[in-house]
Parts: structure tokens; C-alpha cells; sequence
């Protein structure tokens, strides 16, 4: 009897085990057919903006290039298109091919090098419209670039794919502040950020009685309140940026001149909270942060001492009702 209680112990313990790793198994197996199986379009059933990427210029694989999506219904546009951005677009939930525009704040390479990566992605997953790009002028210039330089690919991907549709391309739309559009129920306007030593725009999205701006760029902070005036959420930047004195003495390699210029091109974390409070926002998305925060308190305790509203730390993928 004793023997026969040892073995069916075993044989308890044994089934425990297989149905342990079966179950692991099929954890896992979902997991990868996440990453990898279509995605069905997503349908946002009030103006929502979705933090793709959060990262910046600086190479970070917890955070990818900027780039911001705004859905409602099932309309989905960006805004900026960082590094990275089918893969966040992804993480995100959002099929590539969804998005029909992309508005870019600035040329900064940190801003596009994302566009040729949504424009294939999109493209091999379905997309047979041009992809739609809106910016500054010099934006025609850029992606026809992108399109000059990846014809041999497409043509090639193409052949082999058995791909039939006509090749990716882009729609493009240069616009200067005082530019605005209506679609469907989303109104988007643009507003010039002057200063800087590259032309600049924030967007301003707005649909049923609610307002989301999104700007890419620390300068022309008089520009950004004024056009961000009212808003009920502001996506923005904040870097930490020590005096040439502070850095001398954490032995930091950048030079004075670089700082300084930094100071002035940049929002600073000491800087912003009092920025949103200007602008009279319910709601500061920090994005593009320079260190990455740890912990959202080191950030928090800083703006709020200046801002009364809603202080988020965005990661990548959250999604905010503004």
C-alpha cells in the first residue's frame, strides 16, 4: 500500500509537470502569434492619442523614435515617425497599414526615418493608397528621396512577392502654420514654432469638444502657449539640460557652446511644467525625455511644482484620453 501511495504521488507529480509545461507552451505560442498575426483595425470609440514611440534622437531600445498616433473611430494618423516605428506601431496594437498620415512637426532625422520602415511594412500588409505626409516645405524633397533610393527594392520585393498593386508611394502636403484640415469629425490644424534652425510646426487635433496638441521641438515657447491656449492635453518634451558650471563639475564630455545652444533648443524638466500651466492644458504628456526617468517621480515632483493638471510620463504604447 505504502508503495502504491509513493507511485501514484509520482504519477500526480508527473502530470502536474507536462500539463505545466503544455500550459507554458500554449503561453507562449500565443505570445509569438501576437507579434507576428495580423492585427485587425482598431476602432477608438473617442479621440484617443497613443504614445508609439516616446523615445528621442538617442538610441534606446526601451523606447523608440517619437512618434504619436491619434484615432477616433477608425481613423488613425501620426504624428513625427521616429525609429523603429512598425515594430512600435505593433506593440501598439495598431495594424501599419492602418494610419493614413503622417504630420511631421519638423525634418529633424529623428523625426523621419521611420517613414520609409511604416511606408513598406504598411505596403507588404495591404496598404495599396500612398502613404499621406504632411510637413514643412522640404518634405516633397525628402520622400521623394526615400522613393528614389528604394525603387530597386520595391520593384524586386515586388517580383518576388508576386505583389501586383502599384508600388509604395507618398502623398505629400507642404504646409506653413495657419494650415488646417477637416476630415470626417477630426479637425487638425498646424502652427508654426519659430526660432529654431529648422522650420517647425505643432498640430492641434480636435473632435467632439475635445482638444489634443502635439509638438516636436523646445523652442518658440510663446508660439507653442498661444497656439496651445485651451487645449485639454499637450504632448511635449522635457531634457534635462545642466548648466556648462553643473557639467564641468559632474564631468560631463559635451562642450559649453553645445549646452548652451541646448538650453535654447530644448524644453527643460524645470521648464515645462510651467509652460502647460501657461497654456491653460488639463493634461502634460512628457515624451522625448532626455535622461529617460527611472521612476516618474523624479519628473512629477519637478513639473508639478509649476503645473496644477494631469502630469503623465508617457511609455511607449500608453494610450490617453485627452
Amino acid at each position: 500500500m505504502f508503495q502504491f501511495r509513493i507511485f501514484s504521488l509520482f504519477v500526480v507529480a508527473a502530470v502536474a509537470a507536462v500539463a505545466w509545461a503544455l500550459t507554458c507552451a500554449a503561453w507562449r505560442l500565443e505570445q509569438e502569434v501576437d507579434r507576428v498575426g495580423p492585427l485587425d483595425p482598431r476602432d477608438f470609440a473617442r479621440l484617443t492619442i497613443v504614445t508609439v514611440g516616446t523615445g528621442g534622437r538617442h538610441e534606446n531600445p526601451a523606447r523608440r523614435g517619437p512618434a504619436t498616433a491619434i484615432g477616433l473611430g477608425e481613423r488613425v494618423v501620426l504624428v513625427d515617425a521616429g525609429r523603429g516605428l512598425a515594430d512600435a506601431l505593433r506593440l501598439a496594437g495598431i495594424p501599419v497599414q492602418q494610419p493614413d498620415t503622417v504630420y511631421l512637426t519638423s525634418l529633424l532625422p529623428e523625426n523621419v526615418v521611420g517613414l520609409d520602415d511604416v511606408l513598406l511594412v504598411g505596403w507588404i500588409n495591404g496598404r495599396e493608397a500612398p502613404l499621406r505626409v504632411v510637413g514643412p516645405p522640404g518634405t516633397r524633397a525628402l520622400t521623394d528621396g526615400l522613393i528614389t533610393a528604394h525603387r530597386s527594392g520595391f520593384e524586386a520585393r515586388a517580383g518576388g512577392m508576386g505583389i501586383r498593386s502599384a508600388a509604395p508611394s507618398f502623398e505629400v502636403v507642404e504646409i506653413s502654420g495657419g494650415w488646417w484640415e477637416q476630415a470626417g469629425e477630426l479637425r487638425v490644424r498646424a502652427g508654426d514654432l519659430p526660432g529654431g534652425p529648422i522650420d517647425a510646426l505643432a498640430y492641434r487635433f480636435e473632435a467632439r469638444d475635445r482638444s489634443a496638441v502635439i509638438a516636436g521641438t523646445g523652442w518658440a515657447e510663446a508660439a507653442l502657449v498661444a497656439f496651445a491656449q485651451g487645449a485639454n492635453l499637450l504632448v511635449h518634451e522635457a531634457v534635462y539640460i545642466p548648466t556648462p558650471e553643473i557639467a564641468e563639475q559632474m564631468e560631463f564630455d559635451e562642450a559649453p557652446e553645445l549646452l548652451l545652444r541646448a538650453a535654447r533648443e530644448h524644453t527643460a524638466i524645470d521648464a515645462v511644467g510651467a509652460l502647460a500651466q501657461k497654456a491653460g492644458v488639463e493634461t502634460l504628456v512628457l515624451v522625448r525625455m532626455r535622461p529617460p526617468p527611472v521612476y516618474d517621480l523624479q519628473i512629477t515632483s519637478v513639473v508639478n511644482d509649476d503645473f496644477d493638471g494631469r502630469i503623465v510620463i508617457a511609455e511607449d504604447g500608453d494610450e490617453i484620453i485627452p
